[in-house]
């Protein structure tokens, strides 16, 4: 299996920080700027991206590190020390610039390989006054 970054993310979270109202910005490479068109008529979008800085697999962890929740199997949580260290946010797209997208809510550290990019709802679901 083979699959290579289509851009990366661009912010200031250096390590954990207040995701929720983190603006971050995806950049993505020239060759792949013609697949977003008409993007920027989704409210929310889906980023796949790459944990390029887990180094380790856990298959039990404290969800958000907090050792005051009870421990829960990773595929249970949101956990960067997944198998295969793959992360998939729901973000509040915010503006596109060309090939960059401007978005709200991504838990993704300055850097990060972004993999891909969905809408978070089909287009046929898609209600215009949402935007």
């Amino acid at each position: 299996m083979e699959i290579n970054p289509i851009g990366f993310v661009r912010n200031s979270a250096e390590e954990k920080t207040d995701w929720e109202t983190l603006i971050s910005e995806l950049v993505i490479l020239p060759e792949y700027e013609e697949g977003l068109y008409r993007i920027e008529e989704m409210p929310e979008i889906l980023v796949i991206f790459y944990f390029d800085r887990a180094e380790e697999i856990k298959m039990r962890v404290h969800p958000k590190h907090d050792h005051s929740i009870p421990k829960v199997g990773v595929f249970a949580s949101r956990s960067p020390t997944r198998p295969n260290f793959l992360g998939i946010t729901k973000v509040r797209l915010l503006e596109r610039r060309a090939n960059i997208l401007v978005v709200k809510g991504l838990d993704a550290l300055n850097g990060t390989p972004i993999i891909d990019i969905k809408p978070a709802v089909r287009w046929d679901q898609l209600d215009k006054s949402e935007k």
